[in-house]
C-alpha cells in the first residue's frame, strides 16, 4: 500500500457519488420497506454511513447520494444526519430517481444512474469522481487511492481485493500487468481455464506481502475513480453499468489502473453476509473496528438515555442506545437502539434492530386491549439465531429457531434465508407462537 504523503490532490477537486442500491432482493425481507444503504447496521447506524462517513474522514465533502428503489427511510435518515455549515461548502445530496424531458425511465444500472445526473455534477467544479457502493462494510482513506490515481497518470482507477478461488465466480475479477494496469476484465468467472489464466502471480503476492497457499484472484470492489473528462466520455453511449459495461470497454482505449486494498472488506449482499458481519462485531477484536476515534462512523444523533440492564447474565453483546433488559439471557447478540428484552427471555446469536419510538404505557395497554404484545421480546421467549427487525412485536413464550427447518423458506409473518429466521420490520408473534 502506497506510503506517501496523499497531498497531489486538494479535496475541492473531487466530487463523491454514493450508489443507493437497486431493489436488494438477495437482502429480502430486510429490504421490504427499505432500500439496501437504509438498513440498520451494528445496533445504531444505517449501512449508508460507512461510505458517507469514510469521505468525510477522507476530507472530501461534496458527496452525492444516487437513490431509486423504497427510499423514503432513507432519505430521512441522510436529511436527519448529514448538516455542513453554510461555509464548508459541503453536503450530502440525494440525486433521486425522476422524469425529466430527457427521459421517464428509472435507473437501468450504475452507469445508467450516473449518467442521469451529469447535468448535476457538471455545476460543480471538480477534476476527478469517486464513484462508491451504498451497502459495503470497509474502511478506506480514500486520499491514497485518489494519490495513487493522479501519480498513475490513470485515466480510470479501480480498487481491488484479493479473494480465493471460490469467491472468485461472483466477482468481476481484474488482470494486470508489472505496473498494476488492468489488461483484461472478467465478470464472474466460471470456467476452470479462465480462471487459471487469472490468477494472481507469485511474483505479485510476495511483493505486495499477500502470502497464500491457494490460488488468489485480484476482485473488483465496485469501487471506481474516474478523470472527469473520461466519465462523460464513457457514459456518452447506453452501458447501464459500471462493471460490466463500461471498465471492460475503457481497458481497450484508456489507461485503467488497479488499486491494491488489503483490509477488511464485506459487501453485505445477502442475509448470511449481513447476519455474519454484525455478530462479528461482538467479538472482542471485531474485524470491522467501530471504535476509532480518529475515524469515526457518523450517524443520526438521536440523544437516547443509557440502557438499562437488570438482572441479567449477558456475554458478547453489542447494545444500542435506550434498551431495556430485564432479567434476560443475551448471548452474542446485536442489539439495536430503544430494545426492551422482558423477563425470562433468552436471546442467543441475534439481531434485534430494536425500535423507533418507546410504546408508552397508554399506548402499551391499548396493544394488550388488542390481544396484540407490546413492541419488543416477551416474556420467557426464546429465540436463537434469528433477525428481528424494527418495531417487531414478539410476544411471551414465543420460540423462534431455524433448527430443523429448510434453509430458505417463506411463511406469513416470518422468513428463513440461509438458515437464518427473519422477522420482518412492524410484525406481531402472537404469544405462545413456535416458529
Amino acid at each position: 500500500m502506497d506510503s506517501l504523503p496523499c497531498a497531489t490532490v486538494a479535496s475541492r477537486d473531487v466530487l463523491a457519488i454514493i450508489m443507493g442500491g437497486g431493489a436488494g432482493t438477495r437482502l429480502f425481507p430486510l429490504t421490504k420497506d427499505r432500500s439496501k444503504p437504509a438498513v440498520p447496521l451494528a445496533g445504531k447506524y444505517r449501512l449508508v454511513d460507512i461510505p458517507i462517513s469514510l469521505c468525510i474522514n477522507s476530507g472530501f465533502h461534496r458527496i452525492f447520494v444516487l437513490t431509486q428503489f423504497n427510499s423514503s427511510s432513507l432519505h430521512r435518515h441522510i436529511q436527519q444526519s448529514y448538516r455542513f455549515d453554510d461555509y464548508s461548502g459541503g453536503f450530502v445530496e440525494i440525486m433521486a430517481a425522476q422524469q425529466t424531458p430527457k427521459g421517464a425511465t428509472w435507473y437501468q444500472g450504475t452507469a445508467d444512474a450516473v449518467r442521469q445526473n451529469l447535468r448535476h455534477f457538471e455545476n460543480h467544479a471538480h477534476d476527478l469522481v469517486l464513484i462508491l457502493s451504498g451497502d459495503q462494510l470497509f474502511r478506506m482513506d480514500f486520499r491514497r487511492l485518489i494519490d495513487q490515481h493522479v501519480r498513475s497518470k490513470a485515466d480510470v482507477t479501480v480498487a481491488a481485493i484479493p479473494v480465493g478461488r471460490s469467491d472468485a465466480t461472483g466477482f468481476g475479477i481484474l488482470e494486470i500487468d508489472q505496473s498494476s494496469k488492468i489488461t483484461r476484465f472478467v465478470e464472474k468467472p466460471k470456467d476452470p481455464v479462465v480462471l487459471d489464466q487469472l490468477r494472481l502471480s507469485d511474483e505479485f503476492l510476495r511483493k505486495n506481502n499477500t502470502p497464500s497457499n491457494d490460488p488468489l484472484y485480484l476482485a473488483s470492489m465496485g469501487i471506481y475513480v474516474f478523470n472527469r473528462s473520461v466519465l462523460k466520455e464513457a457514459l456518452a453511449g447506453t452501458e447501464t453499468d459500471f462493471g460490466k459495461d463500461i471498465i471492460p470497454t475503457l481497458i481497450k482505449s484508456h489507461r485503467v489502473q488497479s488499486h491494491l486494498y488489503q483490509g477488511y472488506w464485506e459487501d453485505i449482499g445477502t442475509i448470511k453476509a449481513f447476519f455474519d458481519a454484525n455478530l462479528d462485531l461482538c467479538e472482542a477484536v471485531p474485524k470491522f473496528n467501530f471504535y476509532d476515534s480518529l475515524s469515526p462512523i457518523y450517524t443520526h444523533a438521536r440523544y437516547l438515555p443509557a440502557t438499562k440492564i437488570s438482572n441479567s447474565k449477558i456475554d458478547r453483546a453489542v447494545i444500542g442506545d435506550g434498551s431495556i433488559i430485564l432479567d434476560a439471557t443475551v448471548e452474542r447478540c446485536l442489539i439495536g437502539i430503544r430494545s426492551r428484552i422482558n423477563n425470562g427471555a433468552v436471546v442467543k446469536n441475534c439481531i434485534i434492530m430494536g425500535q423507533d419510538f418507546y410504546e408508552e404505557e397508554p399506548q402499551a395497554a391499548e396493544s394488550v386491549s388488542k390481544g396484540l404484545p407490546r413492541v419488543g421480546i416477551g416474556y420467557n421467549t426464546k429465540i436463537e439465531r434469528a433477525i428481528i427487525d424494527k418495531n417487531a412485536r414478539i410476544g411471551d413464550n414465543v420460540v423462534i429457531s431455524p433448527e430443523g427447518k429448510p434453509t430458505n423458506f417463506d411463511a406469513e409473518n416470518y422468513y428463513i434465508r440461509d438458515g437464518i429466521v427473519v422477522i420482518p420490520k412492524d410484525a406481531v408473534i402472537p404469544h405462545g407462537a413456535v416458529i
